[in-house]
């Protein structure tokens, strides 16, 4: 079933739910979570269960009919056989090592993949309070501060800024790896700061940071929103090849390879150029 909302509304209507599902997110996070290891020994906490289920049913009340692929659905019932055209790619919690660390640099995401590109998103990060959406660039980014639910007109347009040197790059807090650091090292000059979870997109669509290199696997639910927010504000993500991060990989089971989030397209490069073999 093909999504009749036009993307600008969509990607509010991600916002809207995303603010939905903090509520136990956050209740939980007062509480000092605690978690169990999935089968892939990834972690997961009562606050992305409580918080896909409020997400899946505000979707099917919203977008009846349309494909979802939510993380904790995925490791319950297994992966499609193949992608749809269009689907919902949601991560209820992304970060949540950050969430069981108490940094606050956790987010709840939904993004809206259409024919292998991300086209709408809505990005909350509950603990700061900062609520980022957008869709495709004829319609722009913006980024609000959350709950209770703003109105379009109170968020602020977003762009990507001009890249200068030295690169101000953001790290992994919890997935950085020795290959990342060679790679960042031949970045240079580059200035590095460690920060969780899709924030990393929003801070690049917000003119924050120029860049973000993530090198080993991460699935495309983890990417979808914060991509879709960053393409919005002038942005861009590539894989290896330079070339933009396509979705719905469905053969590899939706994992994403190497990538970066650019901030300015005009200084993309291949990998190869500094990443290690």
């Amino acid at each position: 079933m093909s999504i009749g909302h036009d993307l600008d509304s969509l990607a509010f209507e991600f916002a809207r739910i995303a603010l939905l599902a903090s509520e136990p997110v956050m209740r939980l996070y007062a509480r000092g979570p605690t978690a169990r290891l999935k089968a892939d020994f990834s972690p997961v906490t009562l606050a992305d269960e409580e918080a896909e289920a409020i997400i899946m049913a505000e979707l099917a009340r919203s977008l009846p009919g349309v494909a979802v692929l939510a993380e904790e659905s995925c490791a319950r019932d297994g992966l499609p056989d193949a992608a749809p055209r269009e689907a919902i790619f949601v991560d209820p919690l992304d970060g949540t090592r950050e969430f069981l660390a108490g940094n606050g640099e956790f987010t709840i995401n939904l993004g809206l993949v259409r024919d292998g590109a991300p086209v709408a998103g809505a990005v909350y990060a509950p603990a700061f309070g900062r609520l980022w959406w957008g869709a495709a660039r004829a319609y722009g980014a913006h980024v609000a501060q959350g709950q209770p639910m703003p109105a379009p007109a109170q968020a602020t347009s977003l762009r990507t800024r001009a890249a200068t040197s030295p690169l101000a790059a953001l790290e992994s807090r919890s997935h950085m790896t020795p290959q990342t650091a060679g790679a960042m090292a031949r970045l240079a000059p580059v200035l590095g700061r460690p920060v969780g979870s899709s924030v990393k997109f929003c801070l690049i669509a917000s003119g924050e940071a120029d860049l973000c290199l993530r090198l080993g696997p991460t699935m495309e639910w983890d990417t979808a929103a914060g991509d879709a927010v960053l393409r919005a504000a002038g942005g861009m993500t590539t894989s290896a090849d330079g070339a933009a991060l396509v979705y719905g990989k469905a053969d590899l089971g939706f994992r994403n390879a190497d990538y970066i989030a650019w901030g300015d397209p005009s200084i993309i490069r291949d990998l190869s150029e500094f990443a290690a073999s």
